[in-house]
């Protein structure tokens, strides 16, 4: 379900690489992704319409998916094995308090090929109000704690979604400064709203989505509600016509990380199919704007033994487009 993309030695700014035309494995009808977008920082520094006059040069119907927030087991394994299971890749913003108690899921998002940016150290409310001082630990913090899962700074791409989308002139100017590019989106999903239903979150997507025509999708992968809806989303996404686009980093990236093999039970990685007791991303947190975690609660939030959503059974779920290949 993986495909490398070769390319070219001298990189410039906005060059798009077609994707291997080859079929997705085992799903012929598979959404797929329709090219990689490579960027260069100094030519892309805000990002989506949402907030900046800028976008990302995309062409009509073309989409580019991001999740926020992460990662958090078992939904962003299950988001990770839809995307695979659709030959879809992704950006991931995630959070370093996320990244330190979830290593091993850092390293599976990078090497099943998605882009991983970074959206804080501790996702603090309010990020605007917050000093410049405490803007640049977060920003740093969150950049080293990501890069220590990685364990490979340069799989590490320099990319920055502001926490809540707190921005402010002075934040975006220390961002353009460590030269990070900053994201933004043009299509939210708001899949974060409490008492959101998969099939609210898809209408909702794909209204804001077709009055736009294209742009950067945001989601956040800690959700019970966003897994259950992802697989309907990339169903109607291809139903309409739109085409996925992979957006990269222009610089040389490791093709792939060492696995954390000897962690994956401890951090929450998925030892058994099944998934009926698992909490939802606003139970798991204490506030979703507020992700302080510590390894010791893993356990008590993510049963081992729990891998589907409660209320639904295996049927359901398989019908709703799920393929569960947990080891």
């Amino acid at each position: 379900m993986r495909f490398i993309v070769a390319l070219s030695v001298c990189i410039v700014a906005g060059t798009s690489v077609s994707a291997s035309a080859e079929t997705c494995p085992g799903n012929p009808d598979a959404l797929g992704t329709s090219r990689v977008l490579t960027i260069n920082p100094s030519e892309f520094t805000l990002l989506g319409t949402i907030q900046y006059k800028q976008t990302l040069p995309l062409k009509d119907h073309e989409v580019v998916i991001t999740f926020d927030d992460g990662p958090l087991p078992p939904y962003t394994d299950i988001i990770l094995d839809t995307l695979a299971s659709q030959c879809v890749k992704a950006t991931y913003f995630l959070v370093g308090q996320m990244a330190h108690a979830y290593p091993s899921v850092v390293r599976r998002i990078y090497n099943e090929g998605h882009t991983i940016g970074t959206h804080s150290q501790d996702h603090p409310h309010a990020f605007e109000r917050l000093s410049m001082r405490r803007v640049e630990s977060e920003v740093v913090g969150g950049i080293n704690s990501v890069t220590a899962a990685l364990g490979d700074a340069n799989a590490l791409s320099p990319f920055f979604r502001v926490p809540g989308l707190g921005r402010t002139n002075a934040i975006e100017r220390f961002l353009e400064g460590k030269q990070l590019v900053t994201w933004s989106a043009d299509v939210d999903t708001n899949d974060w709203w409490r008492g959101s239903t998969p099939e609210a979150i898809v209408q909702r997507a794909m209204r804001r989505l077709n009055a736009q025509g294209s742009g950067i999708i945001l989601m956040h992968d800690i959700h019970r509600a966003t897994a259950m809806a992802l697989p309907i989303l990339l169903k109607e996404l291809k139903a309409n016509g739109y085409n996925v686009v992979h957006v990269v980093a222009a610089g040389e990236r490791p093709k792939s990380i060492p696995e954390l093999t000897a962690s994956s039970t401890s951090d929450g990685r998925a030892s058994t199919s099944k998934l009926t007791n698992a909490p939802n991303g606003d139970d798991a947190l204490t506030a979703r704007q507020n992700h302080r975690i510590k390894k010791r609660s893993a356990s008590r939030h993510h049963p081992a033994h729990s891998y589907y959503p409660s209320g639904l059974s295996e049927d359901r779920m398989s019908a709703l487009g799920y393929k569960w290949t947990f080891p």
